[in-house]
């Protein structure tokens, strides 16, 4: 199926998409405790802390993205 000449056939319906989205944002900031948890955690290790609290900056900005395209939905 070519979906440039068949977009309904292949599109998502909004509730599953908006469900998705849910999902992941919840994953997101899972991952986003997770990683400064750890961060707080780690000793003598400069170089991971710096890294898991990039990890959780991505996640942060991942979050709020996914949290935009959910309002945008309502």
């Amino acid at each position: 199926m070519d979906c440039d000449h068949n977009a309904q056939a292949c599109g998502i319906a909004p509730g599953e998409l908006k469900s998705i989205l849910q999902s992941t944002l919840e994953e997101e900031t899972e991952l986003l405790r997770t990683y400064t948890i750890l961060a707080e955690r780690v000793h003598g290790n400069n170089e991971l802390k710096t890294r898991l609290q990039n990890f959780a900056e991505g996640n942060a900005k991942r979050s709020r993205q996914l949290a935009d395209e959910l309002a945008q939905l309502e």
